[in-house]
């Protein structure tokens, strides 16, 4: 029996770092009840996408390749970052859909899943470009850090007091290259994920694509995704119910909904932490802009059918 795609709202919901653990082993386990909480929302009837983060994974592939090559050289070569986003891609894909697919089938729901490894074009005259600022890889002294940037062009930056860092450069996204297959694997009615870790960067030139090391910010990644569906929803999962106001204060405040021109009054006062909350506001507030017809709902991965349905969680609407 073929599957179908479901007559209810198209959904693209991106994974906050809580839904996936730090080792494969531990991560397998989370993602059963992540996957209970995502298969929640589309037996309600919603056409669901999924994105994830891979912050702790690709940082695992990277440590490890970079581990083996030093000890053991050219048995093991040194594996390029764009390389290592997409493994992490691979693995994460795989237990997610796994799981997802366990869950349909426990609750006899007729349809499938799909996870693609996805590109994401990248501007490569991006600002980001010229001050890198996301670490990767191990911790090295100063002299080997400076010696690496010598001899692979790589730039390097001191971390916290920790150590020495290899660090990339952060641009914003521009385009799925995988949209196409994306848009129909769901219209097939398919459960797709994709975008992990908001897609291994590229650069497009001369008409051809070349994977470049750099970090793209998966709820971007997420809303850009979402706004090419033209989605009824883009919701981003986190730690908490609520966005809140005034944060660790006796004045603190949870926020059910807020328009665009709030949500960017509250930016200017400095109310949502950059590298925390700030980045997943900035996301919403892109998806609505350009899909003015969608909302968007930050709430946690247990809250996120409950905001579906329009009982927790925090919405920005420009309508």
């Amino acid at each position: 029996m073929p599957y179908q795609k479901s007559d209810g709202p198209t959904i693209v919901v991106a994974l906050g770092g809580n839904a996936l653990g730090n080792t494969p082993e531990e991560q397998a386990e989370l993602v059963k009840e992540t996957a209970r909480n995502i298969i929640d929302l589309a037996e309600t009837g919603a056409n669901v996408v999924v994105t994830h983060g891979n912050g702790p994974q690709v940082g695992m592939i990277n440590d490890a390749f970079a581990l083996a090559s030093s000890q053991l050289g050219s048995k093991v070569p040194a594996m390029p970052f764009p390389e290592c986003g997409a493994m992490s891609q691979g693995y994460i894909g795989y237990q997610l859909s796994q799981a997802l697919l366990n869950e349909l089938k426990a609750r006899d729901i007729m349809r499938s899943t799909a996870n693609i490894v996805t590109q994401t074009v990248v501007d490569a005259a991006d600002p980001a470009f010229e001050k890198p600022t996301k670490p990767v890889g191990p911790f090295m002294t100063e002299e080997e850090a400076r010696a690496q940037a010598e001899k692979k062009g790589w730039t390097v930056k001191e971390d916290s007091g920790r150590g020495w860092r290899r660090v990339v450069p952060s641009p914003l996204p521009r385009r799925i290259v995988e949209f196409d297959a994306v848009r129909d694997l769901s219209d097939a009615g398919y459960v797709v994920v994709c975008a992990g870790g908001g897609g291994v960067p590229v650069v497009e030139e001369n008409g051809a694509y070349r994977g470049v090391a750099a970090v793209i910010d998966k709820d971007r990644s997420a809303a850009m995704l979402a706004a090419e569906f033209q989605a009824d929803m883009l919701i981003i999962l986190t730690a908490v119910e609520k966005v809140c106001i005034n944060f660790g204060t006796p004045q603190q405040e949870a926020l059910s909904v807020m328009t665009p021109e709030q949500a960017k009054a509250y930016i200017v006062e400095g109310q949502f932490a950059p590298g925390s909350m700030l980045p997943k506001i900035e996301a919403c507030l892109s998806f609505v802009e350009r899909c003015p017809t969608g909302k968007a709902l930050v709430t946690s991965l247990e809250c996120a059918a409950a905001g579906l349905r329009g009982e927790t969680g925090t919405v920005i609407t420009a309508r």
